[in-house]
């Protein structure tokens, strides 16, 4: 093995134990932000989840609306992935809709939330956050099918027959 891929190796690791201590203090409702992200970090979430800039935005415009929206969270992480200074991964969170979440009151449904988070440290902190949140499977669980019925799931199911550009044969 060659320095640089030890060094490579071991910044992932460091990369992955940052990301891991930021996740371990969501699951158990911490509030010092500040521990785990930069005061200036930007967090890039997917349509319907907005791009936050600086920890008072993501805790204000994010963070505490979720906890307001989903009580008795729990984060189940599938798997992380570290590359020098970025990680990603994939997971979901159940919980329950305990409140107000894009126009709809609180059913008291469990649902489940699944995400992709990718993470670049710098400094030992987080600096930016690309993230994908399945919102629409979310507001499906809660009753509102923002594809009505248009979802591409009718060509897995059978129900629907996928279009097929003219020029290219099936």
């Amino acid at each position: 093995m060659t320095e640089d891929v030890r060094t490579h190796a071991d910044r992932s690791r460091a990369t992955l134990a940052v990301i891991q201590r930021m996740e371990a203090a969501l699951g158990a409702n911490s509030n010092d932000m500040a521990a785990h992200f930069h005061e200036d970090f930007l967090w890039r979430g997917n349509c319907g989840c907005g791009v936050k800039r600086g920890i008072t935005e993501f805790r204000r415009n994010w963070q505490l609306p979720l906890r307001a929206a989903f009580t008795d969270r729990i984060y189940e992480t599938e798997k992380f992935l570290a590359d020098g200074d970025w990680a990603a991964c994939f997971g979901r969170i159940e919980a329950t809709h305990s409140g107000p979440f894009m126009g709809i009151p609180a059913t008291g449904r469990r649902v489940t939330i699944p995400y992709m988070d990718f993470w670049r440290v710098e400094d030992g902190r987080i600096k930016d956050n690309p993230v994908s949140v399945d919102l629409a499977f979310v507001l499906l669980q809660l009753g509102r099918d923002v594809f009505t019925g248009e979802g591409w799931e009718t060509f897995d199911r059978g129900e629907k027959t996928p279009p097929h550009p003219f020029d290219i044969p099936e």
